[in-house]
């Protein structure tokens, strides 16, 4: 829909009865932050990815220490970007940097598990939201990332929101052998 439509009288569609979690109309904003917002918010950033991990909160404390390893290696990366989505707090981020002019590696996409298992398909979305404005952002790039093949639970998020494997190798085997390679078109 254009933003013509919906300054000349567009009517909001009447929500359906069935439970739709986030909708268009009252989603988190979405925002980018520059590298010393991230540095700033670094604290807060490795408590959202723990608290949405779906590990045992026993795990919280290493799981944060590694994602903020990953993190700060990441941001020295020319071109590096993270965006947050946020309401009355920051609910989601999703971070990535350029690996080529055609290729954007989308590192962490960090949603809360209702984001992952309720209407995955639809573009409002918060994940889908986060991964296109990351690829948007960049040109238009297409996405790649990589996920274990033994974490059924993030390769199912990650193709219910349009990223798909990477075809095998033309010998027959697999092309990356414990992971897998997704990519998602611009």
């Amino acid at each position: 829909m254009t933003k013509h439509a919906l300054t000349q009288g567009y009517e909001r569609p009447r929500p359906s009865t069935r439970q739709q979690g986030p909708s268009p109309w009252e989603a988190e904003r979405v925002r980018p932050l520059t590298r010393s917002q991230v540095m700033d918010h670094l604290s807060e950033l490795g408590g959202l990815y723990a608290a949405n991990s779906g590990a045992d909160p026993r795990e919280w404390h290493q799981l944060r220490r590694d994602f903020l390893w990953r993190l700060r290696l990441d941001m020295r990366r020319p071109g590096f970007s993270l965006l947050i989505a946020e309401n009355s707090a920051t609910t989601a981020c999703a971070y990535g940097f350029p690996l080529s002019v055609r290729f954007f590696a989308v590192r962490e996409i960090v949603v809360r598990s209702r984001v992952r298992e309720r209407d995955p398909d639809r573009d409002w979305n918060l994940a889908r939201r986060l991964q296109r404005r990351l690829l948007d952002d960049h040109g238009g790039t297409t996405g790649i990332t990589v996920a274990s093949r033994s974490d059924v639970r993030t390769l199912g998020a990650l193709r219910s929101w349009g990223w798909r494997d990477v075809a095998a190798a033309p010998y027959g085997g697999p092309l990356f052998g414990p992971c897998r390679v997704l990519l998602l078109d611009p």
